[in-house]
């Protein structure tokens, strides 16, 4: 794919910059998810058993170039130690003397951690002098946060033109995966998408109509693509103002061979609330006072179908509101069924877009998925198909 990965390095007595996401949520001083750590291991052990000496460097929250104690990343030493099985030092500045020093210090088998990227105002604007005081303190650059590839930050961008650069085991997971996808995917191709509104994926529909066989959108934004075909959607959120919108993309669909899947019949309810009362209606059918809640189940029939004889999946979002009970059904079932194809081998899955990701991990499909991406914005730049800084970054290095 034109980047290398920590395969192509020499590592042995080196200090390796390894750009990594641990901006994990934290309660009263104690992580509380700690996936995106735990994601980062192997890279990690891999370059301590290569002989490298791994300087972690990462942002944490939005401090605006101020340093602010509660986003110091010096909490989360006792966490990366559990994790890592090994001493994590930590330095107070990503840049300058304290930090060369401690990046100088440094000793086989250990982890250094810097303290956070934007604590620095100038890392957000990719500045090339910030970059350099972060090159002094390594040999080698290695990229493991896909999450953080969309933006040209000086740790994320002007860095790999530095230093000799490579993707980290994280990152070439992803970009792998991501490749398999849309790259070079398996045909049939789907893509599911869900989410409220249509305004906020016009890039996304607009690129996944000339990529994929099937194009299935559910959520609000199914309702608003309703409304472009002249059905009633009652009291249901839908952007109606984009309508015409809605109706050039099925067009469009149309022209490129992508067949778009709206709900055939739906569920529908007068109140967005668990276990609100609910009947399943055709499409044509939701009354002035009701609101469509998720698809019924003639319409997952056909989803479930349609992921049979589909060789590749990209999932992005849910079908309905996946938060209510029993307002759930059709995106659980969905993605269970996508799960079993996966297991069965007859199926390449992979998902992601942020808290989307959170309807796979509640109907309990996501540990079958072939791939899940932690990335929120990055994933969705990727299926824009928009180029990622950081990802061009390591490309041009390699």
């Amino acid at each position: 794919m034109g980047w290398k990965t920590l395969d192509d390095m020499d590592l042995t007595g080196k200090r390796v910059l390894v750009r990594v996401d641990i901006n994990v949520p934290i309660v009263d001083g104690v992580v509380t998810d700690s996936t995106r750590i735990r994601r980062l291991m192997p890279t990690i052990r891999d370059i301590l058993a290569a002989g490298g000496r791994p300087i972690l460097l990462a942002h944490f929250g939005r401090p605006g170039g101020e340093r602010r104690k509660n986003l110091s990343l010096g909490q989360l030493v006792p966490t990366l130690e559990r994790a890592f099985e090994t001493k994590v030092l930590f330095a107070d500045d990503c840049v300058g003397p304290a930090a060369e020093e401690a990046a100088e210090a440094l000793q086989p088998g250990q982890v250094l951690l810097l303290e956070n990227t934007r604590f620095h105002a100038s890392e957000t604007k990719n500045d090339p002098d910030l970059a350099a005081g972060m090159a002094r303190l390594g040999d080698i650059y290695c990229n493991d946060a896909f999450s953080a590839a969309h933006r040209a930050h000086s740790s994320t961008e002007a860095i790999a033109r530095l230093l000799p650069s490579c993707a980290g085991r994280l990152m070439q997971a992803e970009l792998e995966a991501l490749e398999k996808a849309l790259g070079k995917p398996e045909r049939p191709v789907t893509a599911v998408v869900g989410g409220a509104k249509v305004s906020t994926k016009l890039e996304l529909l607009g690129n996944l109509i000339e990529k994929v066989d099937y194009l299935v959108i559910g959520g609000g934004m199914a309702n608003t693509f309703l409304v472009a075909k002249g059905l009633p959607v009652g009291k249901s959120l839908a952007e109606r103002i984009m309508k015409d919108t809605a109706a050039e993309i099925l067009a469009k669909a149309e022209a490129a061979g992508c067949t778009i899947v709206l709900p055939s019949d739906v569920v529908v309810a007068e109140k967005f609330e668990s276990h609100a009362p609910h009947q399943i209606l055709p499409n044509d059918r939701c009354p002035d006072e009701g609101m469509i809640l998720d698809a019924g189940p003639d319409s997952l029939a056909a989803i479930k179908a349609i992921f049979e004889k589909s060789r590749t999946l990209i999932w992005n979002g849910p079908l309905g509101a996946f938060e209510l009970e029993p307002f759930d059904a059709a995106t659980n079932a969905a993605a269970l069924k996508a799960a079993a194809l996966t297991r069965a081998g007859k199926l390449i899955s992979v998902a992601g877009g942020g808290d989307k990701v959170a309807a796979l991990n509640a109907s309990g499909a996501a540990g079958d998925f072939t791939y899940i991406s932690t990335a929120g914005g990055a994933f969705l730049e990727w299926m824009e198909g928009k180029t990622l800084p950081g990802v061009a970054a390591l490309i041009q290095a390699g």
